[in-house]
């Protein structure tokens, strides 16, 4: 079954040209994009889709939430808003209520949570554990998070709970729940800040995770200047999300671990990926967060001007950010981050694969690239109410989703 997609007035690839063509056309073929260019050159389908002189983009990639909880921070974000510092205890919070609730109602609650994000342009997401800290409960969450996201990555490191004792907990950690959680997750993660986990302990657990053949992502930098960054680039993270406070060293450290990386991914190879050589680590900045903490924005164009690569994420969560949309990351990125619209986009879309290492995959090695439009990736595709996706910030706050494709199936929007 294949579907044309015609009468797109801005095609925003994301691919390694960066193109962005007008009166264009995509050709959809099962999961996969078959053909992209101009509308005028387009090829017969078995269905035709107009979009109605609408901007066609990749789907949100969301690098980075939390989707796996039960219960109501209000009054913690009220306390917030009055003027109380945020600090990482208030994961406790969700941690007794994510233990008293039911699989089935875990489930739902996430399910939920993902058509959320859907239904605002999201078709490709990761989620983490965090919110059960015991052995149990962890691999309960990584259990549940496979069978409702893209990504699932083991986040038993994400604060001692209430009472154990930080070295003991450190090591269950790194052993018997690693054991439990490894088979359903792709990556591990530490929060590694004042208040959670410190740099040795941190260290311990993402080697050893590295170890049981997980990817890394690295918790950074929240809540001031640490080791976060230098631990991440130093165990080859393939991100270190939130970077709010960054000195001169770490933006250094961050641009040095891109240095063997071609941003352009020999544009000739007919591939349509966008880079090649060796990954460095990906700053993904979560500006939603940002807002709710009342933190400093990471600076995303003093990264990107320093050679390093970024995503955007939602950090959806029950405390410091409970939003999907990632629509909202790209407007606040775009008005108070000093990045451009396409800047953005990119970060939102391609950046958040470059993140979870899904950038690259075609016809020829079998896995489908998202976060960019090209033949043989993944059809995951975003269809904006407007002409432009400088709308997104030109109009900030009007949602903007007319329609999504997910691995080429379009989805049923709320």
């Amino acid at each position: 079954m294949s579907t044309l997609i015609t009468n797109i007035a801005e095609l925003m690839t994301q691919d390694a040209e960066h193109r962005v063509l007008r009166d264009a056309a995509v050709v959809i073929e099962g999961e996969r994009i078959s053909w992209l260019g101009p509308a005028s050159e387009a090829p017969a389908a078995d269905e035709a889709v107009d979009a109605g002189g609408r901007a066609l983009l990749p789907g949100w990639v969301d690098s980075h939430t939390h989707l796996i909880f039960a219960g109501d921070r209000t009054a913690e974000f009220e306390a917030r808003m009055a003027g109380e510092s945020y600090s990482a205890g208030g994961i406790a919070v969700t941690t007794g209520a994510t233990r008293s609730t039911s699989d089935y109602d875990l489930t739902r609650l996430a399910m939920g949570r993902v058509a959320e994000a859907v239904a605002q342009g999201t078709t490709y997401l990761e989620t983490k554990t965090g919110y059960g800290l015991d052995l149990e409960n962890e691999a309960r969450s990584a259990r549940i998070a496979s069978t409702v996201a893209d990504e699932v990555t083991y986040l038993g490191a994400h604060l001692v709970p209430a009472g154990a004792d930080a070295e003991e907990y450190t090591e269950l950690v790194c052993g018997p729940m690693l054991a439990a959680v490894r088979p359903y997750v792709r990556w591990a993660d530490v929060f590694c800040e004042q208040g959670a986990f410190n740099e040795e302990q941190s260290r311990r657990v993402l080697l050893a995770c590295k170890a049981a053949g997980l990817g890394l992502r690295v918790h950074g930098n929240q809540l001031g200047e640490g080791p976060g960054v230098r631990l991440a680039v130093e165990v080859g993270a393939a991100s270190v999300d939130h970077v709010n406070y960054l000195s001169a060293a770490d933006i250094e450290a961050l641009a040095a671990s891109w240095s063997g990386w071609d941003a352009d991914g020999g544009s000739g190879s007919g591939k349509g990926t966008g880079g090649s050589g060796t990954r460095g680590t990906v700053a993904t900045c979560l500006p939603a967060c940002d807002l709710s903490t009342r933190q400093p924005l990471a600076p995303g164009r003093e990264l990107l001007d320093a050679g390093v690569q970024i995503a955007l994420a939602s950090n959806c969560n029950p405390g410091t950010s409970y939003t999907s949309s990632m629509a909202f990351c790209v407007t606040t990125a775009v008005l108070q981050m000093r990045l451009s619209v396409h800047e953005a986009v990119r970060a939102a879309t391609y950046g958040g694969a470059l993140a979870l290492g899904r950038e690259s995959g075609n016809d020829v090695d079998g896995e489908r690239a998202v976060g960019s439009i090209a033949v043989g990736h993944r059809a995951d595709l975003h269809l904006l109410n407007a002409p432009s996706a400088t709308h997104l910030a030109y109009r900030p706050g009007i949602p903007l989703t007319h329609a999504v494709w997910r691995a080429g199936v379009p989805q049923k929007l709320r």
